[in-house]
């Protein structure tokens, strides 16, 4: 059954921000990118709900499906995921769920 995600809280990404690597130089074309924390609001969106990329929500708190796919990836090839996924964890082993 999927579940509902309106976003990390500003206590819940508090607890994950120190994970992800500090932000990359812009390399002076192209658009900015997109904060980690809207990036991550849609990866977690994307599991909670079990929707696919093309339904993610759009707004001022969410990512692109292309820039967080992208992201993903990259995330994945430099194990940045597994470290959140551990902390994850071992944070809701103490408690901590997201909504």
């Amino acid at each position: 059954m999927a579940g509902r995600f309106e976003g990390l809280s500003d206590l819940e990404w508090k607890l994950f921000e120190d994970i992800f690597p500090k932000e990359l130089k812009k390399r002076g074309k192209g658009m900015p990118h997109a904060p980690d924390r809207h990036v991550l609001n849609s990866m977690l969106y994307i599991l909670i709900t079990g929707c696919r990329w093309c339904d993610l929500p759009r707004g001022d708190m969410w990512a692109s499906k292309s820039s967080s796919h992208r992201w993903l990836k990259r995330w994945r090839s430099d194990r940045t995921f597994e470290l959140f996924t551990s902390a994850y964890s071992c944070d809701a082993c103490g408690g901590l769920r997201l909504r």
